[in-house]
């Protein structure tokens, strides 16, 4: 055991990090750091966040021992870091049961749209959007449910993320699992550290795509998928 593990007064974040440096890998915002995460350390790091979440609010100037209102702030917004918007980070992927095309499909299939949160990396703002997914199988392809797209959608999207690089990890996600001639995603957002702060311009989406192998290569694959995907508005 690394002798930072044995060591009970050393806080949560620091053993985790430790186990991540010794491993050599990386631990940004958008990574999964799941298997250097102990059985039982989520809790622990949710009170370590709440701990430090109540410092932030001192330094805000916020009463919040007189203040109804934010008494349990630095404790709601642990849980929702930790188990909800940040989920992605600190669970392993979703377990996904995969099937060989026995009946050797081999058209477009489309999922979506697909609602999916996360947040923004920058600013830890919301950022709100929608999900297709083309997949073009051939005999070889596994075959997933259609849920299970979604729940990837959810696993990959929960960290904080900026949207150009959530869609590739996506795609790299569903390439690994099935295995496809083609793949194609297109993701619609609206994003909140535009239209909540800075320019605030609530209108504004940002739109983005990644197409790889037979959607890459065929424009005519490419506009069939495109032109199906219902009309954003």
């Amino acid at each position: 055991m690394n002798p930072v593990d044995q060591d009970e007064g050393t806080p949560v974040s620091v053993r985790i990090r430790e186990r991540i440096k010794a491993a050599r890998k990386r631990f940004n915002a958008n990574d999964n750091i799941a298997e250097f995460i102990d059985p039982g350390e989520l809790e622990l790091l949710l009170d370590e966040v709440e701990s430090k979440m109540k410092g932030v609010l001192s330094s805000l100037v916020i009463d919040t021992e007189n203040d109804h209102n934010t008494d349990e702030t630095a404790r709601r917004v642990a849980k929702m870091y930790i188990k909800e918007v940040f989920h992605g980070r600190y669970v392993a992927a979703p377990s996904i049961t995969e099937f060989p095309n026995a009946e050797h499909l081999n058209e477009l299939m489309i999922v979506g749209p697909i609602t999916v949160r996360s947040a923004c990396s920058h600013h830890f703002c919301p950022i709100m959007g929608k999900v297709w997914i083309g997949v073009l199988p051939n005999e070889h392809t596994n075959v997933i449910g259609l849920s299970k797209y979604a729940r990837l959608a959810e696993w990959v999207m929960g960290r904080p993320q900026i949207q150009e690089e959530a869609v590739v990890q996506l795609a790299d996600l569903i390439q690994q699992k099935t295995q496809p001639d083609g793949l194609a995603i297109v993701m619609e957002a609206s994003h909140f550290c535009m239209g909540w702060r800075g320019v605030k311009d609530v209108d504004s989406k940002m739109i983005n795509s990644v197409m790889r192998g037979s959607f890459l290569k065929d424009a005519n694959l490419r506009r069939e998928f495109l032109s199906l995907i219902p009309r954003r508005d």
